[in-house]
């Protein structure tokens, strides 16, 4: 079994944590893959069950209900049953929604499946970045934590061609009756794989030892570190294990109230800031700058394809740069590309390719920061015996910013007019810019327990205890 030196005495296995870390973020791909696949199927559902605009919106925003519902549990059930299993649960209810949005007779029915199908995405969001920091060693725990947000965009990018496929494979009146309903039955073939697979992957081996079973974790990490290393990995757990409460409270005391302050904030923001605004509704956007219906899907494709570029680009240099540093960098592209866009539709310059070009700049530059850093940062930053509810309670929050943000973009770019709408998104790119560099620390190559002493390190510096924060970082 390949093997790459680690940064102390052992060796770590790329090949075992790598094969294992894929198989945990195929539970991105069902992400992606179910938050666009309705991009496809609206139109003609629209037509086969006479929707209103009110009823499109509900037929869109009804998974998201699911997601907020499934993160909201996920962290209770993982802590007592354990990563694995509730992530062949959350599969199976994958499964449940993607076959129950093919068949419904009615629309309450397509309603009641999606919402099942969100839950098991509620759930898979919240617990795939999770498992993946808990297995992974520390200095390649960014790439292959962000390996999920990799799945996600892979899965958003192949939905826009297999609903392309599936409506040109013949007429309207074939797609309004049918069509549709292979467009979410698709769905049933990466849940199946994604359910299969979880079966061969170990249980996480930090919640073997919360649970009591360090003779069960060690093999895991042993195949992960090798000897030296695993062993001194369980006492470090055990010990990190003895110092904390078992109490969700323990997240609002001194220090580590600011991780939590940080898991949310950053959570809401990776959301406020407009990139599912410009994901969901990209075709409406390029037309209110002047491009045609055909031009408008061209370009939104090309958002999909930079989106998934640049989240490639991610994985190379999340363990390399750093987390805080690409925040920074982001951010602030971010910022900048939302400015010019809303001058653009100020002065009424959108005849050209500005427009195009900035947007594609705030989507590169979101791929490479918010969008894996947050998923990286929610799953690390948490002590371990709450890190299950604690992440739970960030990926709720999040979860919840995407269903206001999609519900309020239409209206708000009907009332306030795009240029506003874009410089309000571009003013929350700047608090993010200068959220991060104020608050957020760095956690790059810091095994998990590492990043825990910093929080208990702020605690003690809060309360006028020794050593401070600066002390524990360096």
């Amino acid at each position: 079994m390949s093997t790459i030196p680690n940064t102390q005495n052992g060796q770590v296995s790329m090949k075992f944590v790598t094969l294992v870390s894929i198989v945990a973020a195929l539970g991105g791909l069902l992400f992606g893959f179910d938050t666009a696949v309705v991009s496809g199927a609206i139109g003609f559902m629209k037509q086969r069950f006479a929707l209103n605009e009110l009823e499109v919106g509900w037929a869109v925003s009804s998974l998201i209900i699911g997601c907020i519902a499934g993160a909201a549990v996920s962290g209770m059930l993982s802590d007592r049953f354990g990563r694995k299993k509730v992530l062949i649960a959350a599969a199976a209810l994958f499964i449940i929604g993607s076959v129950g949005s093919a068949i419904p007779a009615t629309f309450t029915g397509y309603i009641i499946a999606r919402m099942i199908g969100g839950i098991g995405i509620g759930i898979t969001s919240t617990l795939c970045p999770l498992y993946n920091a808990e297995i992974a060693p520390a200095r390649y725990r960014g790439r292959l934590v962000a390996l999920n947000q990799f799945a996600t965009v892979t899965g958003i990018f192949l939905v826009y061609f297999v609903n392309s496929g599936i409506a040109g494979y013949a007429d309207d009146a074939w797609n309004i009756a049918t069509g549709w309903r292979w467009m979410f039955g698709v769905g049933v073939l990466p849940g199946l794989l994604f359910l299969v697979l979880l079966f061969f992957v170990p249980e996480s081996p930090r919640w073997l030892i919360k649970q009591g079973r360090p003779v069960d974790a060690l093999p895991i990490l042993l195949k992960i570190h090798g000897d030296d290393l695993a062993r001194q990995e369980v006492l470090d757990i055990k010990e990190s294990f003895k110092q904390e409460n078992a109490s969700l409270r323990q997240l609002f005391s001194p220090g580590l109230r600011t991780a939590l302050l940080v898991g949310v904030v950053l959570a809401v923001l990776q959301q406020v800031t407009g990139i599912n605004a410009i994901m969901y509704y990209a075709p409406e956007i390029f037309k209110e700058a002047g491009a045609g219906t055909n031009a408008s899907l061209v370009q939104t494709i090309l958002v999909g394809l930079i989106n998934f570029l640049f989240t490639i680009l991610a994985l190379w240099l999340i363990d390399k740069a750093g987390r805080k540093a690409l925040l920074l960098v982001g951010s602030a592209l971010m910022t900048v590309s939302l400015l010019v866009i809303g001058i653009a539709f100020h002065s009424g310059q959108t005849s050209g390719p500005l427009v195009l070009v900035f947007i594609l700049i705030y989507v590169a530059a979101f791929a490479i920061s918010l969008g894996p850093v947050v998923w990286v940062l929610l799953s690390e930053i948490f002590p371990n015996r709450i890190r299950g509810r604690a992440t739970a309670i960030a990926s709720m929050s999040l979860w919840a910013a995407d269903y206001i943000v999609s519900q309020s973009f239409p209206p708000m770019l009907n009332t306030a007019g795009p240029a506003m709408t874009f410089w309000i998104f571009g003013a929350l790119s700047l608090v993010t810019f200068l959220f991060t560099w104020r608050v957020v620390p760095e956690t790059k190559g810091k095994s998990l327990e590492e990043i825990e002493a910093v929080w208990s390190a702020k605690a003690k510096a809060e309360t006028g205890d020794q050593p401070t924060l600066a002390a524990a970082v360096d």
